[in-house]
């Protein structure tokens, strides 16, 4: 059974809670105890209906505004699928936060409120998404018993959010009429909206085609740890080496050729290991350990790869970074620590190019730095080589986080663009 990731977005009180919050309960994936509590707090401030959103609003400060604050993952199954649920925040100020859901998403809930209509949270969460290249955009028109379950508004909805989406990169766009408080069009077909002929959104999340938005052309297995058994009883384990990690891309069987970077030696794959025993092949997002037929140095950090189609291996990458902290500014000349699938370097912001106004899409090329939740284009120069992709084409090895070297925090997100 495959697993979906897919968050919520959208703007304030548009009902991303409640929408999750629906779907575990009427999936019956909650367990009586956490109804009794979520039941007895609607009563406490005197809803009169359940309260469905405080099943994802866990912190105190959510439930006393009404609002999310931090991303907050569910998880919960069908017959057809395993989910995994990101339930991000609609302020801006938590533009960070909304990144950090999105980033690993295979699919992306919009949410809009059918009597606003298309807002600019709305339009910011949208092209975030698409940014972020999460391959599917789900568009949930909320609240449309609220506007007596009327066609020709969402009509009007889809229309003025196709036109905006035809300057973003949106591959996949679909459009679904709700209601998450009275659970219509969310697990099963509303009788309230006769005149809309497509599927309600558990069951579009249950089929929705992921297999094919992993790449699986381009090999790419970054090692993670080696595995030399210390003391092992199995005499066969006695000169075992195993490289494990995650595969970022392609797929690998026993007997492909590979080559390893950044030596440029080539050797064949002896065997592919994991926890329940051998595998005939692996392929994203497995972790694996791989056994290889020669002797070669390899440590953490480095790649294994095809010897006819490699990543580029870069000192200086062009990337998107969206800056996550208030205690600095992303500006020329600073130091960071770069984390890059199982690397890590040191980097020099070499240029701030532009820095983008979501809103609008507007490039600032004015800017000097980049503030918190603000997203901009910028050259890194790094001390020692990456082996990446662009981001449009493999997000594991496109993608890296920028870490603060006084402090150990994560202060930065980024997408290389362009690298040389």
């Amino acid at each position: 059974m495959d697993i979906l990731r897919f968050a919520t977005a959208g703007s304030v009180d548009d009902g991303k809670s409640t929408l999750i919050g629906r779907l575990l309960f009427d999936s019956k994936a909650i367990f009586e105890d956490q109804l009794e509590a979520v039941e007895r707090t609607s009563r406490d401030r005197g809803t009169e209906y359940t309260d469905l959103s405080l099943l994802t609003d866990g912190l105190r400060a959510e439930r006393e505004q009404g609002i999310t604050i931090d991303v907050a993952y569910r998880y919960f199954a069908t017959p057809r699928r395993k989910f995994i649920i990101a339930d991000t925040p609609g302020h801006i100020q938590y533009t960070r936060n909304m990144v950090t859901g999105a980033s690993t998403a295979d699919l992306a809930v919009v949410l809009i409120d059918a009597r606003k209509g298309v807002l600019e949270q709305s339009r910011r969460h949208a092209f975030l998404t698409t940014l972020l290249r999460v391959p599917h955009l789900v568009l949930a028109v909320n609240k449309m018993d609220l506007v007596d379950y009327s066609e020709e508004r969402f009509e009007e909805i889809r229309e003025e959010f196709t036109a905006f989406a035809s300057k973003l990169n949106a591959p996949d766009l679909t459009f679904i009429p709700i209601s998450a408080l009275h659970g219509d069009n969310v697990v099963a077909r509303s009788e309230n909206m006769p005149w809309y002929n497509g599927s309600s959104l558990l069951h579009h999340l249950e089929n929705v085609h992921i297999a094919s938005d992993r790449n699986l052309v381009d090999v790419r297995f970054p090692v993670q740890y080696v595995i030399r058994p210390q003391k092992a009883t199995d005499p066969a384990f006695h000169d075992y080496r195993g490289y494990a990690g995650q595969v970022a891309g392609g797929v690998l069987k026993p007997g492909d050729e590979v080559v390893h970077l950044p030596s440029g030696l080539t050797t064949r794959i002896a065997s592919i290991d994991t926890y329940d025993g051998p595998v005939e092949e692996a392929f994203p997002p497995m972790s694996v350990t791989l056994r290889l037929e020669d002797d070669i140095d390899i440590s953490r950090g480095d790649m294994i790869c095809r010897p006819n189609n490699q990543p580029h291996v870069a000192q200086e990458v062009e990337a998107m970074v969206c800056w996550m902290t208030d205690a600095a500014r992303l500006a020329p000349r600073a130091k960071l620590t770069i984390k890059h699938t199982t690397r890590t370097a040191r980097a020099l912001v070499r240029d701030l190019h532009y820095r983008l106004d979501v809103n609008t899409l507007h490039r600032d090329e004015s800017a000097t730095a980049l503030g918190l939740n603000e997203i901009g284009r910028v050259s890194l120069r790094i001390t020692q080589p990456l082996f990446v992709d662009e981001y449009a084409r493999n997000r594991l090895t496109g993608g890296f986080i920028l870490v603060d070297e006084a402090t150990n925090n994560t202060v930065g997100a980024g997408m290389i663009v362009e690298a040389r």
